[in-house]
């Protein structure tokens, strides 16, 4: 009777789990079993000899800081930056395989797949951690840029999309979330400070190599730019690679050790002060990584990031064709607005994220995306009216906004579904930046080319039709970020003023009952 009863049991408790095999055949079959599996496990635990050879950074010489990861993310972010430079290779590309506007597939290609090997790999870097995914992703690129060589050499196009567009890209992809993963769990007490430098990097790679690469044509032709450019990122990338690593177990800030245990995952708690005196003890809700990405805030956040990415991707790749041909400025003056737009994308990236560990950063999101839904609203009558000093303005503030999502989403992730779901997290939710730089694009694209027939370049009018519908997306944006729960920042910080208000008014009520007092006696 008893055996019957623990049979039971334990079929029930089978059941509730997803281990019954009849039950995830109806749902799916392997590939479901497979999907959830992945997303499923949990990260490895470490052992002690892993554990006593990562306390140095170099063994017997140099003890590990956790600041010492912050310089090796920055420089992993600058090598994965030059996806945004790509541009530059357009017009060499073309002219070389005597294609018409081929080579700018390749870039979309790369987004795609970028944001695809991001969500894939993500559950898999937080099983096998940030150095082997970063040395994983930094060899898949040096491998597309071999290809890349290869197929300019041999004059094929669509080698130049395997070799950049798919093996690049996911190569980037899984280089680009591994120092995130790893910042975000140093920096338990400073996870906006962490994010910002995890992603500025990006930026700043952006706007340098971009340089770098018409002088390096020039010098040594098209094929070997990409040899040579390569090889310095497999350098620079796998020496910084080595660096990153996760906290051993029971890693805490401003606080002793929970446990004594060795080899026990705990959950760090850490004290930040509110500026009133009282310790907040900020501890991140525990989620299985399945609960956190079938989560409803999940899902709003989703559509929050992918409205704050749409309106930069599309419009801003346009930004030095709109001032050449709409507002009637030499290229070279265009070259220099676009240089200072990657610095505006670099400070947003890093200042926003900075901001954040105080302010909140849902409360972060609400000032990116009403300012995105101002400048939207407002862009028709700047561009029509020509106004160039408004229309400056109004792009730097908008790539501001744009680089500062980047920036704060890590710390936002963190705080809503813990440290050990970031890696995955981060990863599909980045599928949204991709959707938005390759749908949107072509969205873009398609609705520009039927609105610009017959049209004059200087005529703004296909880019005021395109900005409605962005427009649409934005709105659909800011609503989902109403409905994301709020933290105890982000609680805090519209709790004060409230609280302010409160305190004159008693204080007010206080006197008048006083002064009633007084006349009475």
């Amino acid at each position: 009777m008893a055996t019957t009863q623990s049979c039971e049991v334990l079929a029930a408790e089978s059941k509730e789990k997803g281990l019954d095999k009849d039950v995830d055949s109806k749902r799916g079959g392997f590939l479901f079993r497979a999907i959830q599996r992945h997303y499923s496990t949990k990260a490895r635990l470490k052992s002690p000899e892993q554990i006593s050879r990562e306390r140095d950074l170099i063994p017997k010489v140099l003890p590990y800081n956790r600041y010492q990861a912050l310089p090796s993310a920055v420089l992993i972010q600058f090598c994965c930056g030059s996806l945004y430079a790509w541009s530059v290779f357009n017009k060499p590309i073309d002219t070389l395989l005597s294609t018409n506007n081929m080579a700018p597939i390749t870039f979309y290609i790369a987004v795609g797949n970028f944001g695809f090997s991001a969500a894939v790999m993500g559950p898999w870097l937080e099983r096998r951690g940030p150095m082997v995914a970063c040395l994983l992703g930094t060899f898949l690129f040096f491998l597309g840029n071999l290809v890349t060589a290869l197929a300019l050499f041999v004059q094929q196009i669509w080698l130049v999309f395997i070799g950049y567009g798919i093996i690049s890209g996911f190569g980037l992809g899984l280089c680009y979330i591994s120092p995130v993963s790893a910042l975000q769990k140093w920096f338990p007490d400073k996870r906006g400070l962490a994010s910002g430098f995890a992603v500025c990097g990006f930026g700043a790679g952006s706007i340098v190599i971009a340089k770098v690469q018409i002088p390096l044509i020039e010098a040594v032709g098209l094929p070997l730019t990409f040899v040579v450019l390569g090889s310095i990122y497999l350098v620079l990338m796998t020496l910084c690679a080595l660096v990153l690593r996760t906290p051993p177990p029971n890693f805490t800030v401003n606080e002793p050790p929970a446990s004594t245990i060795p080899n026990q995952a705990t959950e760090t708690k850490v004290e930040l002060g509110n500026g009133s005196g009282d310790p907040i003890v900020s501890s991140t809700p525990q989620f299985t990584l399945i609960e956190a990405l079938t989560s409803n805030d999940f899902r709003f956040m989703y559509l929050m990031f992918l409205a704050n990415a749409l309106f930069g991707l599309v419009l801003i790749s346009r930004l030095s064709n709109m001032i050449v041909d709409i507002f009637q400025q030499t290229p070279d003056a265009a070259a220099t607005v676009v240089a200072i737009n990657g610095a505006f994308n670099l400070g947003g990236r890093l200042c926003f994220s900075i901001v954040s560990d105080y302010i909140g950063r849902k409360n972060c999101y609400v000032i990116m995306l009403t300012s995105q839904l101002i400048i939207l609203a407002t862009f028709s009558v700047i561009i029509t009216s020509k106004t160039y000093w408004a229309f400056l303005m109004t792009m730097w503030i908008l790539t501001a906004c744009y680089g500062a999502g980047f920036g704060v989403i890590p710390a936002f992730l963190t705080d809503k579904f813990g440290p050990m779901n970031i890696g995955a997290c981060h990863g599909v939710i980045l599928t949204a930046w991709s959707f938005a730089g390759v749908v949107g694009g072509l969205i873009f694209s398609a609705v520009f080319k039927k609105s610009s027939d017959g049209l004059p370049a200087s005529d703004p009018h296909p880019y005021i039709v395109n900005v409605w519908w962005i427009l649409g997306v934005v709105v659909l944006g800011w609503i989902a970020l109403m409905f994301v729960k709020p933290t105890k920042r982000d609680r805090w910080l519209t709790e004060k003023p409230i609280m302010l208000f409160t305190t004159i008014l008693s204080a007010v009520g206080l006197s008048k009952r006083s002064q009633n007092f007084s006349l009475r006696t």
